[in-house]
């Protein structure tokens, strides 16, 4: 299933973030897609909103991979974020444990997925954020599993 959306404001990107973690479940895969200053980071702090992670968001570019706890429903949530944007090789990927960490069973968000398509058949969502105008970005989330 795709879905599109248009946003029109940081605000507006991190609703629809929210909005995507609403139906996410633990051990899913994200993968988030699109050009530098695209949004991924805002639509990703929208998910940690969702959630209620403590933690300030930010782009984890330099250290590559952050642990955020948070929870929904009372119960404790944790969430792994990567930035695979410095990652070089795929032995520089492995290397940091991202098979061990995608395969713990929690919730994974990975930006730039798309970097490495080996992995791309882990993914049970694609979101792509891309320039639609100055301040417009247009949101396509592919569901590719259920």
């Amino acid at each position: 299933m795709i879905e599109e959306f248009l946003s029109s404001s940081a605000e507006m990107t991190c609703r629809y973030g929210r909005q995507f973690a609403s139906g996410l479940r633990s051990g899913e895969i994200i993968s988030l897609i699109g050009q530098l200053g695209a949004g991924k980071t805002l639509f990703m702090r929208g998910i940690t909103e969702f959630f209620n992670c403590a933690d300030q968001l930010s782009s984890p570019t330099f250290p590559i991979f952050n642990i955020y706890q948070g929870s929904l429903a009372g119960e404790q949530v944790t969430l792994h974020h990567f930035d695979l944007y410095r990652i070089q090789s795929l032995h520089e990927l492995e290397a940091i444990g991202f098979d061990e960490y995608l395969s713990s069973g929690y919730l994974s968000v990975v930006e730039w997925g798309d970097r490495f398509p080996e992995y791309a058949s882990l993914y049970s969502a694609t979101v792509s954020l891309e320039y639609d105008g100055d301040d417009r970005r247009r949101i396509i989330i592919n569901h590719t599993s259920s």
